[in-house]
């Protein structure tokens, strides 16, 4: 073979020029700018797989782009963290702990009635008696409220003194003596003759008188003494009567006045006080149930009653009642979410055990159990008073939450507790501004705070509450 017969074979062998291949995605614009039909089945299959491909790419990035991957925090093309910033704080963390109690007027206390007779008389229960009215009706006489601490013990009034008995004096008699053995006769306040046989003093007459004691007027009485007097005679001068002393002394001037008050009564004007005509309290009542009935007899456990202020009683556990000390300040949260300060005012001395659920009783181990249970469950109970009573309302009774301080921390650095995160190598940390994570420490949680603190942390930081 020759070089020209190699050459045409070379030149025959070479391929001819074609146009250069469109790319997939300009065949899929192009198919679809000029709604070409659809090319042959092998041709076809091919570019479907480069779309996909494409498509897939472009997903790809998207989903690396909404992760924020590839980019720094600084990177303008990155989304922003989403959450937002708060500063660390200085400020004081109270923990408060709520417990149950009920509202009403307290434990209701029989009244000492010490009048005897038939009840003619009763208020109605919730009635409010003040000084000098009326508490019950015994023989349609009324049994009158004072104000005061010592109870009545008895009766007040003018003591009377006993007229002293007269004594007999002799007085000398003087006569002429007869004839015969006699002797003198003498009488007191009269004469006499003597006579007999023998020698002897003549009998004579003689005149002699005897005094007594006894006034005209009666029998003579001098002031009852006490205190119990004065406590009287107070509630006399602020009834509105005058005319006597407030002191320990009862006086004719006290006896006038007790007789204008009785006579305002309706009641004999004798100016003496019974021991069953009043009673006293330290202040208002509130009359709560009567025991009795109109026509019965009457009995000290007659009527009860209670003081005029509502009152919390907390039933608190013995074993968590350290909080419960007088003084105590606390916050009452009624059932329609108003607030009222109150304050613990008594604390009981004795635990009362709680309800027994089947657990306990018998001896040996089953009766140790039992016991240990009923101490757990034992509870004291605590009385807290509200100085501002219109706080309340027109609510009387119901139940009422008392919550009051379990820790406090002053001055602490504290952050909401939604900013805290949990840390890969364990513990807590905050996120700053610039995406990096610093450690803390946790302290008191209280009202959605937690107390926190660390080298890095200081007053003013900017930390995220992520989303």
């Amino acid at each position: 073979m020759d070089r020209t017969s190699d050459m045409t074979d070379l030149e025959r062998t070479e391929p001819e020029p074609t146009e250069q291949e469109p790319s997939a995605s300009e065949r899929t614009a192009e198919a679809v700018a000029e709604g070409a039909a659809a090319p042959a089945a092998g041709a076809g299959r091919g570019r479907t797989v480069l779309v996909a491909g494409a498509v897939a790419v472009v997903a790809a990035v998207a989903v690396v782009g909404a992760l924020g991957l590839g980019g720094g925090a600084d990177d303008p093309g990155a989304p922003a963290r989403s959450g937002s910033l708060v500063q660390v704080t200085k400020e004081d963390l109270v923990e408060r702990t709520q417990v149950e109690g009920q509202l009403g007027y307290g434990a209701e206390i029989p009244l000492p009635v010490k009048a005897t007779g038939t009840v003619t008389w009763l208020p109605e229960p919730g009635t409010t008696v003040e000084r000098g009215g009326d508490l019950l009706r015994v023989d349609d006489r009324p049994v009158v409220l004072l104000y005061g601490a010592l109870p009545m013990f008895r009766e007040l009034g003018l003591v009377q003194e006993a007229p002293p008995t007269p004594t007999p004096t002799a007085t000398p008699g003087s006569g002429r003596g007869g004839d015969g053995s006699g002797g003198s006769t003498a009488s007191s306040g009269g004469s006499g003759k003597g006579g007999g046989t023998g020698t002897g003093p003549s009998t004579g007459t003689g005149t002699g008188t005897a005094t007594g004691t006894a006034s005209a007027s009666g029998a003579p009485t001098r002031p009852l003494r006490g205190m119990d007097v004065m406590q009287f005679e107070r509630n006399l001068a602020a009834l509105g009567y005058t005319g006597f002393t407030v002191d320990e002394e009862f006086t004719t001037g006290t006896a006038t006045a007790v007789k204008r008050w009785q006579k305002s009564l309706g009641l004999p004007q004798t100016g003496r006080v019974g021991i069953g005509d009043v009673i006293y309290s330290t202040g208002q009542v509130r009359i709560g149930h009567a025991a009795v009935r109109l026509g019965s007899a009457v009995g000290e456990n007659a009527l009860t009653h209670t003081g005029t202020a509502r009152k919390v009683v907390v039933n608190a556990s013995a074993q968590e009642a350290s909080w419960a000390v007088r003084g105590t300040a606390v916050t009452v949260t009624l059932p329609d979410g108003r607030e009222a300060p109150g304050e613990v005012a008594s604390v009981g001395t004795s635990a009362t055990a709680g309800p027994d659920n089947g657990g306990g009783g018998g001896g040996g181990e089953g009766g140790g159990q039992g016991g240990g249970s009923d101490a757990a469950r034992a509870t004291v109970p605590v009385t807290v008073v509200i100085a501002d009573q219109e706080a309340l309302g027109r609510l009387e009774s119901g139940p009422v939450g008392v919550s009051y301080v379990g820790k406090e921390r002053r001055g602490v650095l504290a952050v909401p507790v939604a900013a805290l995160v949990a840390l890969a190598e364990g513990g807590h940390g905050l996120e700053t501004t610039d995406g990096t994570f610093v450690a803390v420490q946790t302290g008191l949680f209280a009202d959605g705070k937690v107390e926190v603190s660390g080298p890095a942390v200081r007053e003013g930081l900017k930390v995220r509450v992520p989303e």
